[in-house]
């Protein structure tokens, strides 16, 4: 099994509540469908979400986010320093910056977001460090 291929089972529940997002409510009530979890160094899953812009009415409720919070939560710790963020799709500038706010040492998102996405769309790179001196990994096209 590869790399990219570890991560499988992961976006898979990632994949899974990105669907729950769409729901069958009233369509106000229906977000983008964005799934992340986060994983600790063993490859448990620590937080787990999904895209609740609409349902909260909070324009900073992204799964990545929600997922963040729910991790600092469970760790009782802001600091994510070893942990996984597995995506479905390519963060925004927004959880881009959370996501090195939270130290979190991986990214690893599903789908490239050229309108919006902040990681790898606009240089071009599938995979590679996010900033040269942070050391965080950021590997795009995992599905």
């Amino acid at each position: 099994m590869g790399y990219t291929e570890s991560f499988e089972p992961a976006m898979r529940l990632a994949l899974a509540a990105a669907a729950e997002a769409t729901g069958t409510g009233p369509e106000e009530n229906q977000d983008v469908p964005v799934g992340a979890v986060i994983l600790d160094a063993a490859g448990t899953v620590i937080a787990r979400a999904r895209n609740r812009r609409e349902i909260d009415r909070d324009p900073t409720a992204h799964a990545e986010i929600v997922a963040i919070r729910q991790a600092a939560r469970a760790l009782g710790s802001w600091r994510l320093t070893g942990l996984t963020l597995v995506v479905t799709l390519e963060p925004c500038t927004m959880c881009a910056g959370a996501v090195t706010a939270a130290r979190l040492a991986r990214l690893v998102y599903g789908a490239e977001d050229p309108k919006a996405g902040a990681v790898g769309s606009l240089s071009g790179r599938s995979c590679r460090r996010a900033r040269a001196d942070s050391g965080k990994l950021a590997c795009g096209g995992v599905a």
